[in-house]
């Protein structure tokens, strides 16, 4: 009889190894016809990658679990992560020392360089997903800049109907990825596009063009700037002179450039722009300093404080070149100014955007502070800050709040 028993014990371990094992899916991230990286319901992540050479394999998840990988007897490494929060991580394969992607998964451009990533769906969240909706074209332009004397690349989002309704003139929305992403990062790892079909198709948000350009600039004749460390003085300095010749590249060439291109509405009042982190500092800096041709503006994980200062500090009476000075002027001029942060942030984030939300309400200042819950560094809280940015945009002060 205990044999029997055994044999039912192992029958029912197997079981349930089989039914974990079933429950595992290839992510949607991956490249065509491969099973690795695959996901559960859970969130885990298992992945395997082919080394029968190597001596030790990692798998390093930038924002989360740095683990070990398992060698099997037929040469390939294995390892299965606990459970990571809903929304795209990326990560990399270190093997015998040399940092590699995993050519399971597709590559993603992050951190300066082409990377592995794998999307954990947020359960009940559709928002970013491809739905049976009408849906918008994403298309290629390449602009030469006589900032940077170079041809400059940027995607640029056409709102669904754009080339049916040939009288019909656009709002724009110029929307910036953040520092070691490229202009691709939006539409690849944000969904934008997918979240602006949804909305319109919803009537959540106005038809409008988005235009994601490549956010780095050197003028002409210019070469890149020394590394500095990370916080430096030379570090700061060095973004600064970069933002500047940025800020040019857009008001002097960008904007010009998709004026003439596409079916714009050219005046201030239906332009708009915002980004995220490197991309949000660009906005204020850009924006603040050009009421002119902005009326909403968008921070979304963005540095607070004058461009510059690494500790943050703001003064609404002299920053900016004054343009928060007059909060009744700024109100009549801005008609949505929107920052955000995820709760599980790093302590600098909030130092710096929780602060310049309780310096612009000191001040006066009308504004929208939004949070996401649980969200770290990372592309869920930037999907939700559009998704919940872009409503309001073009709208009248009326219906916005």
């Amino acid at each position: 009889m205990k044999w029997m028993a055994a044999l039912a014990c192992v029958l029912v371990t197997s079981m349930c190894l089989a039914q974990a094992a079933q429950s595992f899916r290839p992510a949607s991230t991956n490249v065509w016809g491969a099973q690795y990286p695959r996901i559960d319901d859970a969130g885990r992540v298992q992945v395997r990658v082919k080394a029968p050479e190597a001596d030790s394999v990692r798998l390093n998840f930038w924002s989360g679990p740095k683990l070990q990988m398992q060698k099997q007897p037929d040469g390939f490494w294995t390892v299965t992560t606990e459970p990571l929060v809903p929304g795209f991580h990326y990560y990399t394969l270190v093997i015998d020392g040399a940092e590699v992607a995993d050519p399971g998964s597709q590559a993603f451009f992050g951190g300066s360089r082409h990377a592995s990533g794998v999307e954990i769906p947020e359960p009940g969240t559709t928002f970013y997903s491809v739905q049976d909706v009408p849906h918008g074209q994403v298309r290629e332009v390449w602009y030469h800049s006589q900032v940077t004397a170079t041809w400059r690349h940027a995607l640029v989002y056409l709102p669904p109907g754009y080339d049916s309704q040939n009288e019909r003139r656009y709002p724009v929305l110029y929307l910036q990825h953040g520092g070691g992403e490229d202009e691709t990062g939006w539409i690849r790892q944000g969904r934008a596009n997918f979240i602006l079909d949804n909305l319109i198709a919803a009537r959540q948000a106005e038809p409008m063009i988005v235009v994601m350009a490549y956010g780095y600039a050197l003028r002409a004749g210019e070469s890149l700037p020394e590394p500095a460390p990370f916080g430096s003085p030379q570090m700061w300095q060095a973004m600064q002179h970069m933002t500047s010749t940025f800020e040019d590249d857009v008001t002097q060439a960008l904007i010009p450039f998709i004026d003439k291109t596409f079916r714009t509405l050219t005046d201030r009042d239906n332009r708009a722009m915002a980004g995220l982190s490197l991309g949000g500092m660009q906005t204020f800096h850009i924006t603040l300093r050009h009421l002119d041709l902005f009326s909403h503006i968008g921070g979304f994980s963005g540095a607070g404080g004058v461009l510059g200062d690494s500790a943050g500090k703001f003064d609404p009476k002299t920053d900016y070149e004054g343009a928060f000075a007059d909060a009744a002027g700024f109100a009549k001029k801005v008609h949505v100014f929107w920052i955000g942060v995820g709760t599980a942030e790093p302590e600098r984030f909030h130092a710096r955007i929780g602060g310049l939300h309780k310096n612009l309400d000191a001040a006066g200042i009308e504004h929208i502070y939004v949070e996401s819950q649980g969200t770290d560094h990372e592309w869920q809280t930037w999907r939700r800050a559009l998704h919940d940015f872009a409503p309001r945009l073009f709208r009248t002060r009326k219906t916005r709040s």
